[in-house]
C-alpha cells in the first residue's frame, strides 16, 4: 500500500492490527486509536487531529518510523504505551515503562470531579495513594487538590524510580512524596483525608489467561492471590488507622469485586459508576469502620 498522508498511514495500520487481534486496553480500545497513538508520539502531534492534518504528507524518515513501530507491535504484543514510553491519564502525561502497569484506572474520572459528590464541603488536606506505581493518581491528585499533601508509597523500588520521574515532570516536589513501602509500613500513623488505591487484584486462574499485551507488565503490580483479594484485604485491616473522622477510602478492586462481595457481604461498599466506563471500585468512609472488623 503506498503510504502519503496521515490519513493513508492510519488507514494501513488499523487495518494491519485488526488482521493481527492485537488486544487493547492500554489508554485504547481499537485499532484506529491504537494507531493514532503511534503517529502523535512518531509525529509530535497534538490529540487534536483535524482535517487537515489528516491530510498532511508524510516524509520518509516519518513513514519508516512508523512502519517499524507498527510492525514491532504486531510481532511483540507491546502495548503501545511502553513503545512510546508516555501515557496519558487525568488530562496528564505521564513517562512509563515496563516497570510499571500502564495508566488507564477509572479512578482517574474521579479525581477529575474532585470525589464528588461523596467528598461533600470538608477540605482536604492530605492524601494518600497506596500502590502508586507510576504515581499518576498521586500527581493527579495534586494537579486537582492544590492545597494538599500526597503520599504514595509502593512496594517496588523499580515503580518508584519512575514515579519520580513523574513528579519531577509535573514539578510537583514539595507536595508529593514518595515511599518506598509495603502499604502502611511507612505511615507512621499519618490520618489522610482521602485514601486512594489501585492495587494488585488479579487471580492466579486470571494470570493464567492475560492476553500477551499485559504479560509484559511488571507481575507484582497485577497478581494478587489465588482470589485476587490478597493486597484489598491487607488494605481494609489498616486503612480505619489512618482515615480522618471524616476520611474516605477508594480502591479499584476490577473483576475482583464479585469475589469481595462474596466473602465480605456485611460490609457497605459502595461501588462507583463512571461515565467514562469502568467498574470495580469501591468507597468506604471512615463512619463504616465500624463493619471493617471482619477484615
Amino acid at each position: 500500500m503506498q503510504l502519503t498522508t496521515l490519513k493513508d498511514f492510519l488507514h494501513w495500520a488499523s487495518n494491519i492490527f485488526k488482521k493481527a487481534n492485537l488486544y487493547y486496553g492500554h489508554g485504547t480500545n481499537n485499532a484506529w486509536d491504537e494507531a493514532i497513538a503511534l503517529a502523535l508520539h512518531v509525529l509530535g502531534l497534538s490529540p487534536n487531529l483535524n482535517a487537515k492534518v489528516m491530510q498532511r504528507v508524510l516524509t520518509l524518515k516519518e513513514k519508516e518510523a512508523l512502519e517499524k513501530l507498527v510492525n514491532y507491535r504486531v510481532q511483540t504484543r507491546i502495548p503501545v504505551p511502553y513503545l512510546t514510553q508516555e501515557a496519558w491519564f487525568a488530562h496528564l502525561k505521564f513517562y512509563v515503562d515496563e516497570r510499571v502497569i500502564i495508566p488507564r484506572s477509572p479512578l482517574g474520572e474521579l479525581i477529575l470531579k474532585g470525589f464528588k459528590p461523596w467528598l461533600g464541603k470538608q477540605s482536604v488536606c492530605r492524601i494518600l495513594d497506596l500502590c502508586t506505581g507510576s504515581g499518576c493518581l498521586a500527581i493527579a491528585c495534586a494537579d486537582v487538590f492544590k492545597q494538599a499533601k500526597v503520599d504514595a508509597v509502593d512496594i517496588s523500588e523499580d515503580a518508584l524510580m519512575v514515579a519520580e520521574k513523574n513528579v519531577a515532570l509535573h514539578k510537583c516536589e514539595e507536595r508529593v512524596s514518595l515511599f518506598h513501602s509495603d502499604l502502611f509500613n511507612a505511615c507512621s500513623r499519618k490520618q489522610y483525608d482521602i485514601i486512594i488505591s489501585n492495587p494488585p487484584y488479579v487471580s492466579v486462574q486470571e494470570m493464567q489467561t492475560l492476553p500477551p499485551e499485559y504479560r509484559w507488565e511488571p507481575k507484582v503490580a497485577l497478581a494478587a492471590g489465588t482470589d485476587g483479594l490478597q493486597v484489598v484485604k491487607a488494605i481494609l485491616r489498616e486503612a480505619p488507622n489512618y482515615l480522618t473522622e471524616k476520611g474516605l477510602l477508594f480502591v479499584e478492586v476490577g473483576s475482583a469485586a464479585h469475589e469481595l462481595q462474596l466473602q465480605y457481604p456485611q460490609v457497605p461498599f459502595t461501588w462507583l459508576e463512571f461515565e467514562r466506563g469502568g467498574e470495580g471500585v469501591f468507597l468506604l468512609t471512615a463512619e463504616d469502620k465500624a463493619h471493617w472488623a471482619v477484615f
